[in-house]
């Protein structure tokens, strides 16, 4: 890294030559790398002005866009704490993130969103879009401060419950991140397309970041122009046009997102060639469909990360390669498995809001399950926490079996259970229009693939996804494992009750290898 910057923003002003390189698009406002130092050290003076003196960290609730992206480098430069607010967060959530940091200040292009807080406008930034709001409940005025020294970016990801935690990461620990990522991937002045929500980590430090270190284009298009609302409502058509309208060399998925353009691809729709590079996480994904998506096209590769390692942990890479795994780790985290969990080391973050004993921790045990092969590479296994044993005993991975089903265009949403049962069992949500012996033969072919104690023996039909039921999912497509079943208690029950009583869900036929 160069010597001295302490993040992002520090590092772009210091380009000795930026000249009229396009920096950032949206369609809307387009950036050469020259217009983004100068509106940068503009809005970040002002921001130093505006902002409260105390540390308290400033929320940004906004669309994608080129204001989005401008806000988040400015308050990098200004040295203000930021937290990024997903607009699909329930009010609750929003409300725990911005009492808990004790923010007093939010930029937004929703002004009307924040009545109930009793926002009011202090400013509206110059060339853009956004207003500075400072709200009238701000908790914590007392007490000892809930951000460990160095904090830069809180993000607070969905999780499991209402009351998620929040995660900080200091800016020279997101530099070093996406310097690291920008390695590793080796394009060249990339042209990458956010189709991700920005407040993501994932695409805010793995896209944003890393492209703009890689001396690229980053193009935020407005998240309904590509066919996305809420956390997982996504239109498959709108975006394919997109990605063909803008043509990225780059593209960051999560695994529903690859189904619905596997699919895309397999009705005629051909991938633009100008993709080099299309990265997928948030879940684990089978190797056939890699394998599949890059067989039509889309140059697909898998990694792993956390929240905790400022996203990417593993991944992936044209050269580097082995699907099924997530990739080898990155250089410069220290990545071992102790009694088969994932434990990360070499650039940690600073620990979770309102949390002073994991201040300071060096080793992240992650949770996860996983091994890495005599290569180096990581492969994974789930959640230590999502783990079934069957009343026979035997450890199995939900995560595993579900990969499996899914690598089919047939199947939207999947969730196995079977803690404490016979047999698993299947919540299924089918893609539109797919009957239900279609995917029961989808799941008898995946089964003979399968050992018979990780055999799915019957399933739900889902009326609608998981998505369309608040809370059920978060914003990488992840299922919140207690509110599925508790939603859904009645036809998990269903799943076990005796053959001669069970017209649904369909029973599926004993398969045998």
């Amino acid at each position: 890294m160069t010597a001295g910057a302490t993040s992002l923003a520090e590092r772009l002003l210091a380009e000795q030559s930026a000249g009229d390189r396009p920096a950032l698009g949206d369609g809307t406002v387009a950036l050469s790398r020259g217009a983004l130092h100068q509106r940068l050290e503009r809005l970040a003076t002002l921001l130093a002005g505006l902002a409260t003196r105390d540390g308290r960290p400033i929320a940004l609730a906004a669309d994608n866009g080129v204001d989005w992206i401008l806000a988040d480098l400015a308050c990098q430069l200004a040295d203000i704490p930021q937290l990024p607010l997903p607009g699909f967060f329930s009010p609750a959530q929003r409300r725990h993130a911005l009492h808990q940091s004790r923010v007093a200040l939010v930029l937004t292009d929703r002004v009307e969103d924040w009545r109930p807080e009793g926002g009011q406008v202090i400013a509206c930034l110059p060339d853009s879009g956004l207003q500075l709001l400072r709200l009238a409940d701000v908790t914590g005025e007392d007490g000892a401060d809930p951000l460990p020294p160095g904090t830069g970016k809180i993000t607070y990801t969905s999780g499991s419950t209402g009351a998620p935690k929040g995660v900080c990461l200091g800016n020279r620990q997101l530099l070093c991140q996406a310097d690291a990522l920008a390695r590793r991937v080796a394009l060249d002045r990339p042209r990458h397309l956010c189709l991700l929500p920005l407040p993501v980590l994932l695409e805010n430090i793995a896209g944003v970041h890393t492209c703009l270190l890689a001396g690229g284009e980053v193009l935020a298009p407005a998240l309904a122009s590509l066919g996305l609302s809420g956390s997982s409502g996504l239109d498959p058509v709108r975006l394919t046009r997109a990605i063909d309208h803008h043509r990225p060399h780059s593209l960051i998925l999560i695994p529903q997102m690859l189904t619905a353009l596997v699919a895309a691809a397999e009705a005629g729709w051909r991938p633009p060639g100008s993709l080099a590079f299309v990265a997928v996480g948030g879940s684990r994904v089978a190797a056939g469909q890699i394998l599949r998506a890059r067989a039509l096209g889309l140059p697909v590769y898998e990694g792993y990360g956390l929240s905790e390692c400022a996203s990417v942990v593993s991944l992936n890479v044209p050269g580097d390669d082995r699907p099924g795994s997530a990739g080898r780790p990155l250089p410069h985290l220290d990545v071992r498995v102790e009694q088969g969990e994932i434990v990360i080391a070499g650039n940690p973050f600073l620990g979770y809001v309102g949390e002073p004993a994991s201040w300071g921790q060096g080793r992240i045990p992650s949770g996860d399950l996983g091994r890495l092969d005599s290569d180096g590479f990581l492969h994974l296994a789930g959640r230590r926490k999502n783990l079934l044993i069957s009343s026979f005993g035997r450890n199995i991975s939900p995560e595993w079996v579900e990969s499996e089903l899914l690598a089919s265009p047939l199947i939207r949403d999947c969730v196995v259970v079977g803690d404490a049962r016979p047999w698993l069992g299947a919540l299924i949500c089918p893609s539109a229009g797919v009957g239900d012996d279609a995917i029961a033969d989808w799941i008898a072919r995946c089964n003979r693939e399968l050992p018979d104690y990780a055999r799915v023996r019957a399933w739900h039909r889902l009326a609608a996804p998981l998505a369309a039921v608040p809370g059920l999912v978060t914003a990488t497509g992840k299922p919140r494992r207690d509110a599925i079943h508790a939603h859904f208690k009645g036809a998990v029950e269903a799943l076990y009750t005796p053959l001669d009583r069970r017209p649904n869900p369909l029973v599926l036929p004993e398969v045998t290898p």
